[in-house]
Order: C-alpha cells, then sequence, then structure tokens
C-alpha cells in the first residue's frame, strides 16, 4: 500500500505552500518571484491544470473557487499565504530533510506521511498482538485499519496529520506502556510543534493526570515542568506565528484572504456564530465520532457499570470528545484526515478496555 501512495501521489492544494517554505528556508537569499516561479513550474509539471479556477461547487469561503489561481499567478500573494502554513515546524522540518536528502520539493512534502502510516501500522500490529495474543487477528485488523479511508486519505496528502498521529500514539505509549514521562512528553512537544491544535488535548489530558497523578506515580513538579515543555511548545509556535486567528478563520469559513498579513479583513463575530451553527450538525454527521461514541457507550459502560467506583475511563473519552469539540469551535470544520489521532486513540482504547486482561482503567480510579 506505501509503494502505491508513492506512484500514485495525490498533488493536494496547500503543497505549493510546504514546497515555498523549503526553498525560502533553505535559500534564504531567493527571491519571492523565483520561489514562485520554481514552486509553479514542478507542480505545473506533475499536474498540469491544478491551479485552474474550480467553479464546479458552492464556495464556502468568498473567493476560494479562484484562489489558488490567484496565487499561482501572484508572487505577493503567494509569499503571504506561506505564514498560514508556517505554523507546523515540526512538520517543515521533515519535510527540509527530505529536500536536502535529494528528494524533490514536492516529493519531500509527502513521503513522511507515507513513511508515518507505515510505522502507524507497524506501531498498531504490535499493539494488537500484545493484547490479543493473538498474531493472525493481529495482521487481519491491522489490514483493516490500513485501508481505513482517514487514515489512507492523511497517508495520501501533503499535510502533517499522519506525521501528528503517529507522535500523539507514540507519546500514549511511552506513557502508559514504558513509563517514561519524560518521552511522553518530548512526543507530545513534537506532536504539538506539527499540528498546534493537539494542545487542547494535551491540556484536559493533563488535568486528568493531575486528578489521578498518585495513580501514576507522577510527582507535582514532574506534572508541572511536563506542562511547561508543553506550553513553551505551543507559545513558540504562537510567537512567531504572523497571522491570528480571525484571520485564519475568516480565509478558510468566510471571505479568503489574499494579503493575510498585510491587509486583512475585519473579523465579524455574528458571522462567526452563524457559520458555527449552519455546519456543528452537518460536521459531526460527516465525521466518525458520532459512530465511536456509540461504541464507547456501549464498552465502557459494559465493562464499568459502576461509574463512580470506576471514572477513569469515562473521563479519558470524555477529554478526547470535550477536546475535539473545542477545536471544532475554533476551527469549525471535522475533516477526517484531520480527526485521524482521535479516532485512532479511540479505537485502540476500545480495544484495549474489551480485550486487555491488565484493566488498567480500573487500576487508576
Amino acid at each position: 500500500m506505501s509503494y502505491y501512495l508513492y506512484t500514485h501521489q495525490y498533488y493536494n492544494v496547500d503543497m505549493e505552500a510546504y514546497m515555498g517554505l523549503l526553498y525560502k528556508t533553505e535559500y534564504p537569499n531567493m527571491k519571492i518571484e523565483d520561489i514562485h516561479q520554481k514552486v509553479f513550474t514542478e507542480l505545473n509539471e506533475k499536474r498540469p491544470g491544478m491551479f485552474e479556477s474550480d467553479l464546479s461547487h458552492e464556495e464556502t469561503a468568498k473567493g476560494e473557487n479562484t484562489y489558488y489561481k490567484t496565487i499561482s499567478e501572484n508572487p505577493k500573494i503567494f509569499e503571504e499565504e506561506l505564514q498560514l502554513f508556517s505554523v507546523k515546524p515540526f512538520y517543515n522540518f521533515t519535510n527540509l530533510l527530505f529536500f536536502k536528502a535529494g528528494f524533490e520539493a514536492s516529493t519531500s512534502t509527502f513521503l513522511i506521511s507515507i513513511l508515518s502510516y507505515v510505522l502507524i501500522l507497524g506501531f498498531i500490529f504490535l499493539f494488537l498482538s500484545k493484547i490479543l495474543k493473538n498474531h493472525s487477528l493481529a495482521i487481519f485488523l491491522t489490514f483493516l485499519f490500513s485501508i481505513f479511508k482517514p487514515l489512507l486519505e492523511s497517508a495520501r496528502h501533503a499535510s502533517p496529520d499522519t506525521l501528528s498521529c503517529l507522535l500523539l500514539l507514540v507519546s500514549f505509549y511511552f506513557f502508559l506502556v514504558k513509563r517514561s514521562f519524560f518521552f511522553a512528553t518530548f512526543f507530545s512537544m513534537l506532536c504539538i510543534l506539527t499540528r498546534p491544535e493537539y494542545f487542547i488535548f494535551y491540556s484536559f489530558l493533563y488535568a486528568l493526570i493531575f486528578i489521578k497523578r498518585k495513580n501514576f506515580n507522577i510527582k507535582n513538579h514532574e506534572l508541572a515542568f511536563s506542562f511547561l515543555y508543553l506550553f513553551l511548545s505551543f507559545g513558540l509556535v504562537q510567537y512567531f506565528n504572523q497571522i491570528s486567528w480571525s484571520v485564519l478563520f475568516m480565509n478558510q469559513f468566510t471571505k479568503v484572504q489574499l494579503y493575510p498579513i498585510s491587509n486583512p479583513d475585519h473579523f465579524n463575530f455574528h458571522e462567526y456564530l452563524g457559520y458555527i451553527k449552519s455546519k456543528l450538525l452537518f460536521e459531526f454527521n460527516s465525521s466518525y465520532f458520532l459512530l465511536l461514541l456509540i461504541f464507547v457507550v456501549i464498552i465502557v459502560y459494559h465493562k464499568f457499570p459502576q461509574i463512580k467506583k470506576n471514572r477513569m475511563p469515562y473521563l479519558f473519552f470524555g477529554v478526547i470528545y470535550l477536546s475535539f469539540f473545542i477545536r471544532f469551535l475554533v476551527f469549525p470544520t471535522l475533516v477526517n484526515r484531520m480527526m485521524i489521532g482521535f479516532y485512532l486513540l479511540t479505537i485502540l482504547s476500545l480495544i484495549y478496555i474489551q480485550s486487555s486482561k491488565e484493566d488498567l482503567f480500573k487500576k487508576l480510579s
């Protein structure tokens, strides 16, 4: 599957921005006009017509159907677009490593997605083998995970979705299995530096860990310093971010910001509320969260019917659902490939609860 993904790459929009950041980082003295020409020349060779105006669907944000054609023709607009994608420094860093290794700029932006996809499947197989004690069943379930649509979509895209999912799972592995709070913190930081919105989830998770810190055998100062590092990781991204949340929201959902730095539009709170109301049910019904919630309720209640004595699993899944809901309020879309970390964490946790003989949640309650 990974070979197929490599040889049948999907050249998604936004790739041009990540490519531009590669050239800008590797060749800091290169003029934006030259970067613009290199990026769009390469992409037009790979996928002709990629940046033509798309009038086939109704616009979500005013101007989005002609946006990519505009940036393909205007280096100044392209330069300001790059700032929208500089807030994922670790993903951009991994792209740079591939670029320095000799890969083309376009190839460098999606190789980490394919590699992360392979590592996620390897991680899932090892996890299932240990929990289920049945290698044949673990192989079969891993195959099903490999064709899970959100995971495949994320692996096809030049985006930080798959990498951030991998880092999320690895951070949990070191915390729960290896009991290494240091490495758990390290990979959590990388996850936030890959997709900053995961800071929402980690914040609630750390609050839960604080409540149950005695069960985890974690000292207060260790927890405080760990969270401080996560906060600094998030703060570092925001410090160098030149574009406010309100401008980013408008660019995606109300009106495309051709000049998000030099000439952004004014934020309209009523438009924000109107968009949230119009998309709330649609986005949740388009995602897997409601379906997974059914299984969460059935399995968790079956295993832990006495809620007062076994609060930990309820709180844990509550943290997951509260996190993505708040994320929705900040960035009101639940594109499945962006939610893959939450999906896999929920599914694997349910498998653990249902199949493991060592009742970790009961120990922590």
